[in-house]
């Protein structure tokens, strides 16, 4: 057993930040990631950190145009604590060495991004997300933290207890990609979940293909309630045949999107007359498909995004590494002619519940990141607002883990606070609805009970179950994945994509439910025990299976339209029945839905709900 006083899962952005920020506390850190961490998708954004640098901008100012964004069901708390922390955190970074894009006057740069009333995203070229994520593993090595790299978590050693809010987490299970060996990591002070984004639920994503949510699915089975997971942001400018991201930094410097009629819809249409291109995601995601499903879409596919005009040498200086993503993936060139665009997944909003501390409803739990939902985003984030957030929440889980005290959070986590049970109506008897009984293969059998134990205890029991499960996966023969892995997929983007329909949402639903009757008949065609990408992507399907049917439980709940959940039958905001967090438990492997208010108050006043227009 390896044993650490804190132990962060996942390598990104949040990972490394949350390492060293435990680190600075004076513990002893270690990360467990399945890939390398420069391999981690934060390289992978390109966009830009918001941050109040300059006179004339303010951290309130900030504050609210992430509410407004949010369609006001984000936490003020989380929100403000964003908005406050980000300068610092990005003045560290630059301190650290990244390589910021600057001003002739040496200034550090910073552009208009959607949903912003100021220019205040930093960036480094367009590839932002990978100097920050080498700048903090230039850290890292400094301080001499240990990685276990390619490293696969496959559950959390957590107590037994009824309530969820009485339980403790005491570390982790890792399989080791190399040799095949699983092994129990005790953690004595924190476990910081750290793991990104799900969008292998679906299958037209800007995701990596090792985005498959283990972290929310992990916590979720752990007992730790998922807030909000029916809010999926679909970017409006992703290559049509493979998903690649086009920042949005492009319409930040100027690019302009026209439908297949040379027009510039946005505002010839009227989707934004104020702020056009640089409208919210979700407002400029619907304009594109509307443009499509109407006719007026390019090989009733797409649209054009055109940034010409801008100039060689500005595009050079600013978007170099967009004109090779465009030419190696579209055979487009952005300098000759335009690009190719369409909406595809990009973002959870929702996630793991934590407050602005990161921590869980399960002490010594914590999550940051893509994976955690403070709620910072609510039902709509801002673009240049998810660098910040890994960077401010990874700091914090870090800190807290490793025993500063932050003060009392604001917001509760768990059945704390007010709180209201909720229904819903499924197309499958509510019986059937989450885990088949006796689903051996996903769990390893019945946890066996053990009050009492103490923490390596339980990492052993853990670690039992595991390989038992393991075990399981690699003896039997069955259905690939894959193909269970592809029906979902193909489902989520058709049904619960960024139109959403009631019926296609109860046929989702059915879809996942069979999905998860074949699941019961999945087997590893390989048995080796190195290098076992096979037994790995068995196990990360049954994750995908748990969150396209949270995704869609709460798509099918919330019978409103707010931020980037569109409901054909409820198109306007309820701000009186649906100003509140969809959350899901984990009962038995049967969610239980329930909900909790938003919190609007503020340090230095509450944000009033406001029709959102751009």
């Amino acid at each position: 057993m390896h044993e650490h006083d804190v132990i962060v899962v996942g390598a990104g952005g949040a990972g490394l930040r949350a390492a060293i920020a435990a680190q600075e506390e004076g513990a002893d850190v270690a990360i467990v990631s399945k890939l390398h961490p420069v391999r981690s998708h934060t390289g992978a954004a390109e966009g830009g950190i918001n941050a109040a640098l300059r006179e004339g901008d303010s951290w309130q100012d900030h504050a609210y145009d992430t509410m407004k964004g949010s369609d006001y069901l984000g936490d003020a708390p989380a929100i403000e604590t964003l908005a406050q922390d980000s300068p610092e955190e990005v003045i560290q970074l630059e301190h650290w060495g990244m390589a910021f894009s600057r001003e002739d006057d040496g200034r550090v740069s910073q552009r208009p991004f959607g949903g912003l009333s100021f220019p205040r995203t930093t960036y480094a070229g367009a590839e932002t997300g990978h100097q920050l994520l080498h700048t903090m593993y230039e850290q890292l090595v400094k301080r001499g933290i240990e990685v276990y790299d390619e490293w696969y978590v496959l559950d959390l050693a957590v107590s037994d207890e009824e309530k969820p809010e009485e339980r403790t987490c005491h570390g982790v299970v890792g399989y080791d990609i190399q040799s095949g060996n699983i092994e129990g990591f005790r953690a004595r002070d924190g476990v910081i979940l750290a793991t990104g984004g799900l969008g292998q639920v679906f299958d037209h994503t800007t995701n990596a293909v090792a985005n498959t949510g283990d972290g929310v699915a992990m916590a979720y089975r752990a007992g730790v309630p998922i807030e909000d997971m029916e809010f999926i942001q679909f970017h409006p400018t992703t290559l049509p045949s493979t998903g690649v991201l086009i920042t949005e930094g492009v319409r930040g410097e100027g690019g302009i999107l026209y439908n297949e009629n040379g027009e510039r819809f946005m505002f010839e249409y009227g989707y934004a007359n104020n702020d056009g291109e640089l409208a919210s995601r979700d407002v400029v995601s619907r304009a594109e498909l509307t443009e499509v499903n109407e006719g007026r879409g390019i090989e009733d596919e797409y649209v054009h995004l055109d940034m010409r005009h801008l100039g060689e040498e500005r595009i050079v200086d600013r978007l170099e590494n967009i004109i090779h993503l465009s030419e190696d993936f579209e055979g487009v060139d952005p300098l000759e002619e335009p690009m190719p665009v369409k909406p595809g997944q990009h973002y959870a909003m929702g996630g793991i519940e934590t407050d602005e501390n990161g921590e869980t409803c399960i002490t010594g739990l914590y999550a940051a990141g893509e994976c955690a939902c403070a709620s910072v985003h609510g039902s709509n984030r801002l673009g240049g607002n998810a660098l910040p957030e890994l960077i401010v929440f990874g700091a914090r889980a870090g800190h807290h883990a490793a025993g500063r005290d932050l003060g009392e959070a604001e917001i509760p986590t768990g059945k704390r606070g007010e709180w209201e049970p909720g229904d819903v109506e499924t197309p499958v008897d509510p019986g059937d609805v989450g885990t088949p009984s006796g689903d051996a293969v996903a769990d390893g059998g019945a946890a066996a009970e053990g009050p009492g134990l103490a923490p390596d205890e339980l990492v052993d029991r853990e670690t039992e179950q595991v390989s038992r499960r393991v075990e399981a996966l690699l003896e039997r023969d069955g259905r690939n994945h894959s193909e269970i892995r592809s029906e979902v997929q193909t489902s989520m983007t058709e049904n619960v994509n960024v139109f959403r329909e009631e019926e296609g949402l109860k046929q989702a639903l059915r879809d996942i439910r069979e999905a998860r009757e074949d699941y019961q008949e999945v087997g590893v065609a390989d048995q080796s025990r190195t290098f076992n990408t096979d037994l790995l992507h068995t196990i990360e399907t049954r994750n995908i299976i748990d969150l396209a049917e949270a995704i869609t439980l709460g798509a099918l709940a919330r019978e409103e339209f707010r931020g980037a959940h569109w409901r054909k039958e409820h198109q306007e905001r309820k701000d009186e029945e649906w100003l509140k967090h969809t959350m899901l438990s984990w009962n038995d492997g049967a969610p239980e839905l329930w909900f909790k208010p938003v919190l609007l108050e503020g340090e230095e006043k509450r944000y009033e709900p406001k029709i959102r227009s751009y």
